[in-house]
């Protein structure tokens, strides 16, 4: 299967990883191949170009470009991790507890912190080879898996130490683009691919299976719910849900043609998923929504809510119609991200 790899990233905003990062003049690093080895410094932390980000305990943990990482303890004011020793764009981040975090991305990067994302080591990576990582997850500290472009498939089951390359599913096939791992209970894993494929593995990942919808496009995200139901979101808007572990999918309106490129799920059981694209979207917000605002952005954004575990969903579009990344339910409220950086609030 020979192919053209665009980074999901580039494909969600548009623009180029190594052009505009959504930082200020002064926050541009001036030479990122000049062999330093860790991300530049920012004056403006909250300006850094964010791709994804996670909870660790209550802090919010978001990643980026540049190698950058950028932290926040209440979901308002956001510093820049001590110590990330690496200018590769991240595309993943995953934390088992408030403490112990992975991230992933380009150059076959992985990187992991023992003390909630204020100081990274890396533990692999491949310089050069221009293999891109975009999830990784941990079963526990010692088994872990990250997944990327045309297939990629790293393993490993001592702690991040040594990586077995695995091909999760055989033939040509076995050479789609892995987006996210999505992890559920009982041993669920699945993996949002390319062309309406869906991996599944019943067994922490040891053996897995492709499950092929009627989805033309690619998935991008997904989440398992509190409910035991599953989500796949993605390109062009498509939705889908799943209510027996997902061996079936059935597509649900999203209310938007735009893709779709975050969920979160809040105690309460309601369902965020956010999204770029989309000029104009109709349908009305919902109780929970986040405030509009008016800083400028040429990307448009959809904020997609659900407060039934993700059977019905209504659209609406923020006025600055910002490119969106990824989300986090921060403990003042949820917390939006673009590659222009935290998305400002009133």
């Amino acid at each position: 299967m020979k192919r053209q790899f665009i980074p999901l990233c580039l494909t969600i905003v548009a623009l180029s990883l190594a052009g505009t990062t959504g930082a200020s003049a002064a926050d541009k690093p001036a030479a990122v191949a000049s062999g330093l080895r860790s991300a530049p410094k920012l004056s403006h932390p909250e300006k850094a170009p964010i791709f994804a980000s996670a909870m660790a305990g209550k802090r919010i943990v978001a990643v980026g470009d540049y190698g950058f990482i950028i932290l926040s303890d209440d979901g308002k004011t956001f510093r820049q991790a001590a110590v990330v020793p690496t200018r590769a764009p991240l595309t993943s981040v995953f934390f088992l507890d408030d403490k112990l975090g992975w991230v992933a991305g380009h150059d076959g990067t992985i990187m992991s912190t023992g003390d909630g994302g204020e100081h990274w080591q890396v533990l692999h990576e491949e310089r050069g080879k221009e293999r891109v990582l975009l999830s990784v997850w941990f079963e526990n500290a010692m088994h872990g898996m990250a997944v990327g472009q045309f297939g990629l498939a790293l393993e490993t089951r001592d702690g991040g130490k040594t990586w077995q390359e695995r091909r999760l599913i055989e033939g040509e096939v076995g050479e789609i683009h892995l987006l996210q791992i999505v992890p559920a209970s009982g041993g669920l894993l699945l993996v949002a691919g390319e062309a309406g494929g869906i991996l599944r593995s019943e067994d922490n990942g040891a053996t897995w299976r492709l499950i092929q919808t009627n989805n033309k496009g690619s998935f991008w995200t997904g989440l398992a719910l509190r409910d035991g139901s599953l989500l796949m979101a993605g390109l062009r808007g498509h939705l889908y849900r799943s209510v027996n572990r997902g061996l079936n999918w059935k597509e649900i309106p999203s209310g938007t043609q735009q893709s779709l490129t975050g969920i979160i799920q809040h105690p309460d059981g309601s369902v965020h998923v956010v999204g770029a694209g989309g000029v104009s979207l109709s349908g009305s917000g919902q109780k929970g929504m986040p405030p509009r605002f008016s800083s400028p952005s040429g990307q448009a954004a959809v904020w997609v809510s659900s407060e039934d575990e993700g059977q019905k969903f209504e659209a609406t579009v923020r006025s600055d119609r910002a490119g969106l990344t990824s989300v986090a339910a921060g403990p003042a409220g949820d917390v939006l991200f673009s590659v222009l950086g935290v998305m400002p609030g009133n």
